[in-house]
């Protein structure tokens, strides 16, 4: 019941700060699409804290990262919707493709989500927000992992453009850029990692599957 709870605080914490950004609490209730990506956020992290299973603390390998790193990996997504409604109340920098080009952005960081809460729901106890190697781990082949390497990493990238997007903003694409950049630097670093404990098991698989999108052997 705890972490249902702490979902839904974070999403009270970000409806904090998109009425920050949109000029108050009247402006964000007044703001539809806003309120949209609220609600997938709540429902997300809700989902994904009801099936996540709880997760031993060992690890049989791992690659340490930098602090700073993983303070950005978790702070640009945050940021990137307050900031990006915030220069759509600005009128500054907006995107062409009005209303269409808006709600096309939430329904992408709706997609992103759900993305991202199957694929961690997919690897249960193997998820970690570090880069670790669990006991008995087996490596993901199925799912949205037959086509896709790192199905997580691509919702949360398509959560952060289709936040950006939603509110029309060109200055947020370029946080996104950074986060996207973050990303697959991250993702060279784990799929490191898993080829030196799986092998020639790994080599395979990233011979058959894209990186972040549907592919064969893409990196």
């Amino acid at each position: 019941m705890l972490r249902p709870l702490l979902a839904l605080v974070v999403t009270a914490l970000d409806a904090l700060l998109l009425a920050l950004a949109l000029g108050g609490w009247r402006a964000l209730a007044g703001h539809p699409r806003a309120l949209s990506l609220l609600g997938g956020w709540a429902l997300s992290g809700v989902v994904l804290a009801a099936l996540r299973p709880t997760r031993s603390r060992a690890a049989v390998a791992e690659r340490p990262e930098g602090r700073l790193l993983l303070v950005a990996l978790g702070l640009i997504p945050v940021l990137i919707p307050p900031f990006a409604a915030w220069t759509e109340r600005l009128g500054w920098g907006a995107l062409p493709g009005g209303d269409v080009l808006r709600w096309t952005g939430v329904a992408l960081a709706v997609l992103g989500l759900a993305i991202r809460v199957l694929a961690m729901h997919q690897l249960g106890a193997r998820f970690s927000p570090l880069l670790t190697v669990q006991p008995d781990h087996v490596l993901e082949t199925r799912g949205l992992y037959a086509r896709i390497r790192h199905p997580g990493y691509l919702g949360a990238l398509l959560a952060a453009l289709g936040a950006a997007l939603a509110f029309g903003s060109a200055p947020a694409l370029g946080p996104v850029a950074l986060f996207a950049a973050l990303m697959g630097a991250r993702a060279r670093r784990e799929e490191a990692l898993l080829e030196a404990h799986f092998g020639e098991a790994w080599r395979q698989h990233r011979s058959r599957t894209g990186a972040f999108l549907p592919g064969s052997g893409r990196r």
